[in-house]
This record gives C-alpha cells, structure tokens and sequence, in this order.
C-alpha cells in the first residue's frame, strides 16, 4: 500500500490513533534545535540544506557549542538563529518552548534530558525530532507516549541507520519474499567507545585527569561516560533494532512479546585506563567501578514467532559494526561479509557477495536523492532522516518512525536493565500500541518521498 492510500484510508488513520489533531500541509517548517553540541552540529547541515526550512532558534548549555553552530550557519548564508543559553544554564530550554512561533524542534541532548524536553514541546504543540533514546526509565516512556497521544504532536525518533542503503535494499528484499518467511535477525551497537568516554575535549589534555570525566571540555564524556558506571544493560538499542523493527512489521501486524538479558563482566574500561599512556594504577579514574558489562546480549521474542539478538559492545578494542543477520526460511543475509544466500539461486553452501542484490534492491529513495544526501553525516543516513521528519510534518502525515516505534525500542534498554537485574529474567514486554498493532498497516520506506 502507498502512503497516500494510507493516509486516504479512514478507518486505517482511525486505527492508528496517531495523526495529529491540528494536522495540516504546510510549505514551510520554523525550527529550533535544542542541543548544538557534536551530534546537534551534524544534523545542522541537512537542515541548512532546505529552502523550504527556516532555523529561527538554538539552545546550548555552553557558549562553545553556540558559537561553533552560528558559525556552521554563517558559512551556509543563512540567517542567524536566537540563541538560549551558552552560560550553563540547563534549563534555558524552557524558554527556546516559550516561543509561539515554532512548528518542530530538535532534540539532540544528553539522553536523560529526552524525555522531559520532548514532553514539553508536545505540551507546546511544537513536533518533536528526539535523537535516541527516548527516556531512561520505562516510565519515562510510558509519559512519553501518553503526553504523545493526549496531545496528538507529531514525533519521530531520529534513528538513522534505518536510512542506510544496504539496510533500505534488504528491506526491499524482505517485502519482495527474497528471504522466505522470517526466522531470526541480530544486530547490535558494537562500536569501541573508550576514546570518547575519557576524552576530556581539550586538544591540550586528551585524557582527563578527573574523575568527573570530561570537566574540562565539552564531550560526551561529560555525561555518556556516567551511565557506565551506574547501568548495565543494553544501553543503545536502535541502531540495531530500528531496521530489524522494520523487516519484523513491528507494531504493523507483530510485536515484542518477552525480553531477557546477560551482561558479561565490566574489565575493558578499567583495562583501557590502566593501559593508557596517561593513565595507569595511580591515575584516578583507576579508582571508578564500572558497572556496565562489556558484552550485554539482549534477546526478544516476536508474536509472529521470530527471535532477534542485540548485542551491545562499546568497552573492548574492536572494529566498528551493527552486525546485520537477517535469516528466513529461503535465505539469510550478513552485512559483516557483505554477504547473502539464497536457496536456489546462490551456489549450494557458499555466499554470494551481496553488492549485485544491493544494486537490483536499491530502494527508490537513494535512487531519487543520493545526490542531495551526498556530504550528509554517517554516509548521507542524516540527510535522510531529517528529511523524513520535515516532509512528513509538511504533508501532514504520520510519522514513518512513530512514537510507538520510538518507545519501544528505547524501552529495551529498561527492560534489558531489570532481567540482568533480577538475574537475568525473562520479561513480559509492555504492548505499548494496546492492540493496536494488529491492525497497523507499515508505512515505512514505501515509496521514493520519504
């Protein structure tokens, strides 16, 4: 079904319980951005690449970071944006909400400020693109969700790995029956994060000499590095169980029905701060207790019968990956080897390389704006996920990652913390739509807009 067969669909919008109240088209979306660090820089270029959006607002709780963004928007000759903040005040937010003139924000901040900021904007009437994750606790989800629905705001979780081309051409290969029915699928956040989680940000000390890492510079490691000493779990769930979500038909005739967890033990942090040239037994970060496994295996339990693994690996000394396996009853496909089988048509046992299926699969969006994406961060994904969220917003249409999506997979990481925490329990997971699910037509992904 196309999207504007769903969209036309009456009784199909009535079952979704998620188009806006106050929704209209629009030829223009007004902006803020609410966290213009890094991450908030990255996103800035596809923004500032759109006529048909206008930045009118920033906040940042340091003066480094706005200055940094006003000079990204100077150099692309567009005009400069209010600013809130820049003097450490963390809630200079709530005035940038204040604002009546606003149609989105986004939220691209410390995860534990998620929820909270995204609450408000919806309160506000203003559409909401959250950066993963969604909240922290499970109830910061179910709030969420619940302001969402009260209020009928537009919001879609930012998760980009769901625009990456292999992923987009594997989705066109599970809808056109490629891989047979379903079995399994895995993925995970394997990425060696040590370097960012002592990096202090100041080029004249690289690694930190506080305990409170990053106190003296502005990275991530002023507030990411804390939820591996205080956490264990599956702290990053999306990238991995975004594009799987999709393939599954998650929330669109399936859903998650259990969850457990194993974490191994936490040796990596602590190995890195002992091995570094700056570190050592003495140095004082030597002394923290990491609590965050360095290995956390989360497995779930689908209602139409697939299981799917997430693995979750920032502490050891790796090459990065997602880990991609998607498996069905006539073939399976690995993103690590860029290689896919398929019964019949590969040689019987071997893999095939997988770029000859990537090619004929291409999914219609790269094929229409790969040009346009071209220079974006992560390899042009940004670009199509702001993308996705303004045009959605503009037509009036429900967001193609929605807020079920994004509360369930963000909930994983809650979940993930109480089976390890009440000895690796299975659990119920939460049926966030409330049936709901059976009913949903996908969306996602099912033509060359958006």
């Amino acid at each position: 079904m196309k999207r504007r067969e769903f969209i036309a669909a009456g009784a199909a919008l009535g079952a979704s319980g998620l188009l806006p109240a106050f929704a209209k088209k629009r030829d223009r979306v007004r902006v803020a951005m609410i966290g213009t660090g890094m991450r908030g820089q990255s996103q800035l270029g596809p923004l500032l690449s759109r006529d048909d959006v206008e930045l009118v607002a920033i906040c940042d709780t340091q003066r480094v970071m706005l200055d940094q963004a006003q000079a990204i928007i100077e150099k692309a000759g567009r005009r400069k944006p209010k600013e809130y903040g820049g003097n450490g005040d963390v809630n200079a937010w709530k005035k940038l909400l204040a604002r009546t003139d606003l149609d989105a924000v986004f939220i691209v901040t410390p995860w534990e400020w998620h929820a909270p900021q995204s609450i408000a904007a919806m309160e506000a009437g203003i559409a909401v693109a959250c950066e993963v994750v969604a909240g922290i606790t499970l109830q910061d989800h179910w709030d969420v969700l619940r302001t969402q629905q009260r209020t009928g705001t537009p919001y879609m979780l930012l998760e980009n790995v769901c625009y990456r081309r292999d992923v987009l051409a594997v989705l066109q290969m599970v809808r056109a029956g490629l891989f047979g029915e379903l079995i399994h699928m895995q993925a995970g956040y394997q990425h060696d994060l040590r370097g960012v989680k002592f990096n202090s940000g100041n080029p004249n000390e690289p690694y930190n000499s506080g305990v409170e890492f990053g106190d003296k510079g502005f990275s991530e490691a002023q507030w990411r590095t804390q939820h591996s000493i205080t956490r264990d779990g599956e702290l990053y769930p999306s990238h991995g169980i975004g594009p799987c979500a999709m393939y599954a038909n998650i929330h669109r005739g399936n859903r998650f029905t259990h969850v457990n967890a194993f974490s191994t033990k936490a040796r990596g942090l602590h190995d890195y701060i002992l091995k570094h040239p700056k570190g050592g037994p003495n140095h004082p970060n030597a002394q923290v207790k990491f609590k965050l496994g360095d290995i956390v295996t989360t497995t779930l339990r689908c209602e139409n019968g697939e299981t799917i693994i997430l693995q979750h690996d920032t502490s050891l000394p790796r090459p990065y990956s997602i880990g991609f396996r998607v498996q069905g009853t006539d073939g399976i496909w690995m993103d690590l080897n860029r290689g896919l089988h398929i019964e019949g048509k590969s040689p019987p046992h071997k893999w095939e390389d997988a770029q000859k299926y990537y090619d004929e699969y291409d999914h219609p969006l790269w094929k229409r704006y790969a040009e346009k994406a071209a220079g974006a961060g992560h390899g042009g994904m940004d670009w199509f996920v702001v993308h996705a969220f303004i045009e959605a917003l503009k037509a009036g249409e429900p967001m193609p990652i929605d807020i079920y999506d994004a509360v369930a997979w963000s909930a994983i990481t809650p979940l993930s913390e109480q089976s390890i925490a009440e000895d690796y329990k299975t659990l119920a997971f939460p049926d966030f739509t409330e049936g709901k699910w059976k009913t949903r037509t996908p969306i996602f992904a099912l033509d060359g807009r958006y």
